[in-house]
């Protein structure tokens, strides 16, 4: 992350926080669906997104840059509602290992803010560029 977050600031120190606002808001907002949605509803998305995973992997030499953001993205928001639900079954069924459940979400909003903050620093590189072309 150092180093992302060294290139990213570069471009424009703001980033980082709209970045970490923007998580914490779509965080909050799909642990929430994920906390008040029916008991198993979400847990059937783990097959689903560890195959999207593997493709995603393997699509990274077929697909352009933006669509491999993009659908990192989207992993990276089922895997909170997963997860999330994952940590309350967990719960319910005896499992009260807080610290590991804590860094499970921890790894989700992290990875989140990740691709948040590097669309954002790309939009903002792409921008600057057409500023640029424009004014040669």
């Amino acid at each position: 992350m150092g180093p992302l977050l060294e290139r990213v600031i570069a471009i424009d120190p703001s980033i980082v926080l709209t970045a970490f606002l923007s998580t914490t808001i779509v965080f909050g907002c799909f642990t929430m669906a994920a906390l008040k949605a029916p008991t198993t509803k979400f847990i059937h998305l783990g097959g689903t997104l560890a195959s999207a995973s593997l493709i995603l992997l393997f699509a990274v030499f077929f697909v352009n840059y933006q669509v491999i953001l993009w659908a990192g993205l989207a992993l990276s928001v089922g895997f909170v509602l997963y997860d999330t639900q994952m940590i309350v079954e967990k719960s319910r069924m005896g499992d009260n290992d807080y610290v590991w459940h804590a860094v499970e979400i921890f790894i989700d909003f992290v990875n989140m803010f990740r691709y948040i903050m590097i669309l954002l620093a790309d939009k903002e590189n792409r921008r600057e560029n057409e500023n640029r072309r424009k004014r040669d």
